[in-house]
């Protein structure tokens, strides 16, 4: 049978009960003529990303797509871009409140709300995207997600990586820990903290405001993703120092969070279907990231003289000290942060035990010297 064919009949076979007529966040509702008649949907999804942006902007978009086209267009998702229903910081508070029926974000944007939300985007020294997925999926990290989403009435689900992330866009060298002391740099989530901690001043800003905040030199620095996203923001227009490892971000998960009303509304079939869009987002970004960041980065250097350099391994040791006291730090803020950490830490262990075996292998046994 045809794969479409058999997803699109199982979002309308099954349990087709009339769904109550009330939609959370003010969505319309029309009921098809017939008790076999699945409801019909035109729901609104928020961003945290930038109109039209490669990558994560458009990840949004296909999965709206997906689940149009599995559902025959039963089910009707608008994206809005940040700010052009709320602020790209809002998004979490208006799918909470039902202003909204979803968000596609980044879930440390909400750490305000819970400590927690960090595990389940990236920490520094954090899980590779291959090592968390794992951990979401089959290490516990879903329920655990579940119980600290349902509070704020929101169901949360993994719907995109971008990989392994670049240190950042720097106006001078950075030689030593002190050159980082003082300045005021774009950095999300913990890795923030961690460079607050070390003497810098960091910012939390929507991706939308950083080339403008970096440009007027409201910022010295700043992260953003890699370098197909980077070069779309033109940051190498404003600074030419382009440094890796990304410590910060190791894999960083996006997240499809949906009110919960909405998602208890849903049914089994299409609560499926939104699981298996998101299922493939995830790992179409990340194969769609991993392609055109190689591309990407030829491009700033040869096209546009950007300077590549890596952090010294004493500043990265430094870091990661820290950043070792902040993950300690933020799993002991609450019980339930706790929990989450234990779970995170474990899974770590076991990631890496096996990636030093597999992955790391393999990586130098292909770059020994072989010849043909």
């Amino acid at each position: 049978m045809d794969r479409r064919k058999f997803v699109k009949t199982a979002a309308v076979g099954g349990s087709v009960a009339a769904l109550a007529a009330c939609e959370p966040g003010g969505n319309t509702a029309n009921s098809s003529s017939g008790s076999s008649a699945a409801k019909s949907r035109s729901l609104k999804m928020v961003t945290t990303w930038p109109k039209n942006l490669p990558g994560l902007g458009m990840a949004a978009e296909r999965i709206a797509q997906h689940i149009g086209e599995a559902t025959d267009g039963r089910i009707d998702i608008k994206v809005f871009a940040a700010g052009e229903l709320v602020g790209a910081l809002d998004s979490f508070d208006a799918v909470s409140t039902g202003a909204a029926d979803m968000y596609h974000g980044a879930e440390y944007y909400w750490q305000g709300k819970s400590p927690a939300f960090n595990f389940f985007t990236a920490v520094p020294f954090g899980l590779t995207a291959n090592e968390h997925m794992a951990w979401i999926y089959y290490g516990g990290g879903q329920d655990l997600w579940d119980e600290l989403s349902a509070k704020f009435k929101i169901k949360a689900l993994m719907a995109g990586n971008t990989g392994v992330q670049m240190g950042g866009w720097f106006r001078n060298e950075i030689n030593s820990i002190d050159d980082l002391k003082g300045l005021r740099i774009r950095m999300p989530g913990l890795g923030g903290e961690v460079l607050r901690r070390i003497g810098a001043a960091s910012v939390t800003l929507p991706g939308g405001e950083i080339f403008t905040s970096l440009q007027s030199g409201n910022i010295d620095a700043t992260e953003w993703v890699g370098p197909w996203n980077d070069l779309a923001m033109g940051f190498y227009q404003v600074t030419k120092y382009y440094y890796w490892p990304g410590f910060h971000e190791p894999g960083s998960a996006l997240a499809l969070g949906l009110n919960l009303d909405l998602w208890n509304d849903f049914t089994p079939s299409e609560q499926r279907i939104f699981q298996d869009a998101c299922a493939a987002e995830n790992s179409r970004s990340l194969a769609e990231f991993n392609r055109y960041n190689t591309e990407s980065l030829q491009t700033l250097i040869d096209d546009h003289d950007v300077q590549l350099r890596k952090l010294d391994s004493k500043i990265l040791a430094e870091i990661g000290r820290v950043s070792l006291e902040v993950l300690q730090e933020t799993g002991e803020a609450d019980e339930f942060s706790r929990r989450v950490y234990e779970s995170f830490l474990d899974a770590r262990d076991k990631g890496s035990a096996w990636s030093e075996i597999a992955e790391e292998g393999f990586w130098a046994a292909r770059r020994l010297p072989i010849d043909n």
